[in-house]
């Protein structure tokens, strides 16, 4: 269920606040917060949010120019990946302009008259939150945005209509008009939103693209296609099994569970000491993640840490749990009773319920007295790394959370022990 967004007053009154507000004229008279939250044809000579660091003022302004132009209400010589690519390294290394981008995006696709340049828009902000998230102060803002556009596409036609027309009773024939396209030309905006705020969700918690090196084209590329065809991360289970249905018609597990869990143990991994304590190189597995949504396992990989890292992260952004949260409670409740442990398992949804025996006999081979020589990784370190990735604590309360994560460890260490996975052997 989505959360109630803030409101249209408290949106107004965070405006009022923040905003940095344009002048016009030789007057210089204020420009209202409507008008300065509507589409803008031309430049900004200053930024949208109050700022006193003079880089973020300076580059603010090169950004309109960049939104104006992946747009398409801006002539530029740069292709629009080219254009995606330079808005989003500025804001990933300068966290200063991130709020900034938000705002200018939310400018420019509100009142905007050219559906294209509209949708375009908000691409951009997809694909923005594919790298990093808004600060905290103003995610309720752009969520409170995102928010009303879930079921606005009649909407948005009639109003793209009425400012037409409302545009076309103030210029002469012979004045030359800006492109104005009421046409749906590619995705309705409400599926663009759907997917913003979904994204944002995630985005706020996991914070985004992390490592040194910068974004990539390939990256770009992805996070734009990601809105149509959803990512093998951060999706649900059963979307993970549909996109897999033409590829592996036959697979009762999800692909990239028993690909990487493979890979793991490929090279060795449970022979490596401390295997999914010690995290992968976070570039390294960056650049897998990219192959893995395309289905594809590249052959040079040396390091197990890169896919076990990158398997703890696709347990981690399953868009609910490998464990449902309806079912938390009584986890939760049977931490200490083997036999109740199990018995939660036999009571899940049956996709649910084999890829959580695929990862519990996964673990069972590395809890292995043998490996665990090699590995310093015993039954209650492998509960302690993997209970995160497959139970979700709900609270927000500090000692809830801290009280939970013993009893979440101690069900998972409970299920590696207890739980009879012989028959996941040789299903994939």
């Amino acid at each position: 269920t989505l959360r109630k967004p803030i409101s249209q007053s408290s949106m107004a009154d965070w405006a009022s606040k923040n905003l940095n507000m344009h002048t016009q004229g030789i007057f210089r008279r204020r420009i209202s917060i409507s008008n300065m939250l509507s589409w803008n044809g031309g430049s900004i000579k200053k930024p949208m949010l109050i700022t006193s660091n003079r880089t973020i003022k300076k580059e603010a302004c090169e950004m309109f120019k960049l939104v104006q132009s992946y747009m398409g209400d801006r002539q530029t010589r740069m292709d629009r990946n080219h254009v995606a690519l330079v808005t989003v390294t500025k804001c990933w290394s300068m966290q200063g302009l991130r709020d900034e981008l938000y705002i200018q995006l939310i400018r420019q696709t509100t009142d905007n008259m050219c559906y294209r340049s509209l949708a375009w828009g908000w691409e951009l902000m997809a694909i923005s939150l594919a790298f990093f998230s808004p600060s905290p102060k103003f995610q309720s803002y752009l969520e409170g945005y995102i928010y009303r556009h879930l079921d606005s596409d009649e909407n948005i036609a009639q109003r793209i209509k009425e400012l037409v027309d409302l545009k076309n009773k103030k210029i002469t024939k012979s004045r030359k008009k800006r492109k104005q396209n009421t046409e749906d030309e590619g995705l309705p905006i409400s599926t663009y939103a759907k997917y913003c705020y979904r994204k944002l969700q995630k985005v706020a918690v996991t914070g985004g693209k992390k490592g040194l090196r910068k974004p990539t084209v390939e990256e770009i590329t992805h996070a734009r296609n990601a809105i149509v065809t959803p990512s093998l991360f951060g999706s649900s289970l059963e979307e993970i099994m549909l996109r897999q249905q033409d590829m592996y018609p036959g697979n009762k597990l999800p692909w990239v569970q028993t690909q990487l869990s493979q890979q793991v143990l490929a090279l060795g991994g449970e022979q490596t000491e401390g295997i999914f304590r010690i995290p992968g190189d976070i570039d390294e597995v960056n650049a897998l993640k990219l192959q893995v949504d395309q289905w594809r396992i590249p052959n040079s990989l040396s390091d197990p840490n890169i896919p076990a890292s990158l398997l703890k992260l696709w347990y981690r952004e399953l868009e609910e749990p490998v464990i449902p949260q309806q079912f938390y409670k009584e986890c939760i409740n049977n931490y200490e009773n083997p036999d109740a442990a199990v018995a939660v398992v036999q009571l899940l949804p049956e996709l649910n319920r084999l890829v959580l025996c695929y990862l519990i006999h996964f673990l069972q081979i590395f809890a292995q007295p043998s490996n665990v020589g090699r590995t310093k990784m015993d039954v209650n370190n492998l509960a302690m790394v993997m209970a995160p990735n497959c139970l979700r604590c709900q609270s927000d309360d500090p000692r809830v959370i801290f009280e939970n994560t013993r009893k979440e460890m101690s069900f998972l260490r409970m299920l590696i022990v207890h739980l009879d996975t012989s028959f996941i052997k040789g299903l994939v």
